[in-house]
């Protein structure tokens, strides 16, 4: 039977819970704790703030490896502090192995040169403005005991609308073992000369080129993509979650993302508000050719993209036989383009969502708005797709977006209901890879 730490088994919750009724008994029974409780225990006396039990469980910490995680986000400070006093001692005690014995053995002397560091994985948010207090606490304790701690982050993400905030994580590319990072809002400062924010640019893209185990990449709203994608993409051999949203783009970036060998191993790509209606349609056919084979969920929304663009596409789109969910709202095509897709996404055998953008059809004829659709227009355009879907009879969950806004992350829908009837509804835009947007 498998138990997770984060869901225990009702037998070893209690035990737990009739442990913990005792701090004196509890401590003193950490000796003959088997191994495997301690992470649950761990997290229970965490939330609970017991901090007597929390010195001594930390003291006892039988692995090389503490998973804080996101756990040093309690605003209880003095919880957290019993942390690191504990966490002093045991590097202390990890320090002097043979306290009884005045002359150390062979053995002991051994153990204390070749000790391998206390490794701490805590994920990191670096932001403008006040930090978070519990997390400077730990960065100024792990900056202390740089000798024996190795501070390590699976999940670093970073929000600003400054440059300059990325020197307060000069160590960026040094992260090895990061898993996830979220690039957020950072713009070019125009008091600065435009070869100086190009420098800063090349200076970025080395430093997230160099992670080379990074899984999951979030970039948004920042200035130094342009151009930067092949140094950032070119070592990423193991991504598999790419979302690129409100970012300048050259088409020779997309060429590149359609060439690097880590597209062919793309589980989750989001395109989002990134204008493409210049781009060739090549590059894009290009990249759904190398991601075919392992593309899960594929969001092109916002980009502008045009008929010729799609249709360009429609023949690599086909071949993603493990698509389940597809996004395409946002877009700048025709009622005759918008079929053609539907007709092509019906043969995907695994896709349960598809979100389209209203036709052209659906707008006045000065032109398409977002949200500035004609009711009268959209009504036939209404009609003719619910025929066209019954006549295609496919299972997806097709579903036509009026209007949509990315900060609120909302979006009006239409849904076919199974009585053949459109219903409206405004819902939360969907993540990407089930994660927040």
């Amino acid at each position: 039977m498998k138990m997770s730490r984060r869901t225990p088994a009702s037998l070893q919750h209690l035990a737990m819970q009739s442990l913990l009724s005792n701090q004196a008994l509890a401590i003193a029974a950490l000796e003959d704790l088997p191994v495997l409780l301690f992470p649950s225990l761990f997290e229970e006396v965490y939330a609970r703030a017991q901090t007597e039990m929390l010195k001594a469980l930390v003291q006892a910490w039988p692995f090389s490896c503490l998973p804080l995680g996101d756990l040093a986000e309690s605003p209880d400070l003095e919880t957290f502090n019993t942390v690191l006093d504990g966490l002093d001692l045991l590097l202390a005690k990890k320090e002097r192995p043979n306290v009884l014995n005045n002359r150390p053995t062979e053995s002991s002397s051994l153990l204390i040169t070749e000790e391998q560091p206390l490794i701490i994985h805590k994920n990191l948010t670096i932001k403008d403005g006040s930090q978070n207090a519990l997390q400077a606490y730990l960065l100024q304790w792990a900056r202390e005991k740089q000798e024996r701690v190795q501070l390590r982050s699976r999940k670093l993400q970073i929000h600003s609308n400054s440059i300059y905030i990325i020197q307060k994580a000069p160590y960026l590319s040094q992260m090895k073992n990061l898993r996830i990072l979220k690039f957020s809002r950072m713009s070019a400062n125009f008091n600065t000369s435009r070869h100086k924010n190009f420098s800063y640019s090349c200076k970025y893209a080395v430093h997230l080129g160099q992670l080379q185990h990074l899984q999951e990449l979030y970039v948004h709203k920042v200035f130094f993509l342009y151009g930067q994608l092949p140094t950032i993409l070119r070592n990423l051999t193991l991504l598999k979650t790419l979302s690129l949203s409100s970012c300048p783009l050259k088409e020779a970036d997309l060429w590149f993302l359609s060439q690097c060998p880590c597209s062919r191993q793309l589980k989750h790509l989001r395109l989002r508000s990134l204008p493409l209606d210049n781009f060739s349609p090549e590059p894009l056919r290009a990249l759904l050719e190398q991601a075919a084979g392992t593309l899960e969920t594929l969001a092109l929304e916002d980009c502008a993209i045009t008929d010729p663009q799609l249709l360009g596409m429609l023949p690599a789109l086909i071949q993603c036989s493990q698509l389940r969910v597809f996004s395409f709202y946002g877009n700048h095509i025709s009622m005759s383009a918008v079929q053609s897709l539907l007709s092509h996404t019906a043969r995907l055998p695994h896709l349960r969502r598809g979100l389209y953008p209203a036709p052209l059809e659906s707008y006045p004829p000065q032109g398409c708005r977002v949200g500035n659709f004609d009711s009268q227009r959209f009504a036939q355009v209404q009609a003719k797709l619910a025929q066209a879907l019954r006549d295609m009879g496919t299972t997806q969950k097709v579903q036509i977006c009026t209007n949509f806004s990315h900060s609120h992350k909302t979006c009006q829908f239409y849904t076919l209901g199974p009585e053949g009837n459109w219903v409206v509804t405004m819902e939360h835009l969907p993540g990407l890879s089930a994660l927040p947007l």
